[in-house]
């Protein structure tokens, strides 16, 4: 009976340790970590996190807002600190505009640049 419950509470401790695996910087950053955007279209922005991070953020359909010039994101992340997928994001854009309404953005991909990827972003793009 005790060789069982230990086998059972080890099991039970190893799940908990799987979930609390640290985050996969080349996949994920700290929400603190957010630092700009810029949106190369009404489908696409791309973030910098960290100071040299990027990443490409591709809407599943068009956010017209994110095309405007003074525009700014409302966000609410979902899960712990850290953001590593599209499902971790819950996103809108709002003009800045007395009365502006916020739309509503839905995340498809969020993909990490590497460093050529990223030296490739035009420069009015690259935030």
């Amino acid at each position: 009976m005790h060789k069982i419950l230990s086998s059972v509470l080890f099991s039970v401790a190893m799940l908990g340790v799987a979930n609390a695996a640290p985050i996969d910087a080349g996949k994920c950053f700290l929400i603190p970590q957010f630092q700009n955007w810029k949106a190369l279209d009404d489908h696409t922005m791309y973030i910098r996190v960290n100071m040299n991070h990027y990443y490409r953020i591709d809407m599943a359909g068009r956010c017209s807002s994110l095309a405007w010039p003074d525009a700014h994101l409302i966000t609410h992340w979902r899960g712990t600190s850290s953001v590593c997928s599209a499902l971790d994001w819950d996103l809108k854009v709002e003009q800045s505009q007395p009365g502006g309404i916020a739309e509503p953005c839905i995340v498809k991909t969020m993909t990490p640049l590497t460093a050529t990827e990223a030296a490739a972003i035009p420069k009015k793009f690259k935030p």
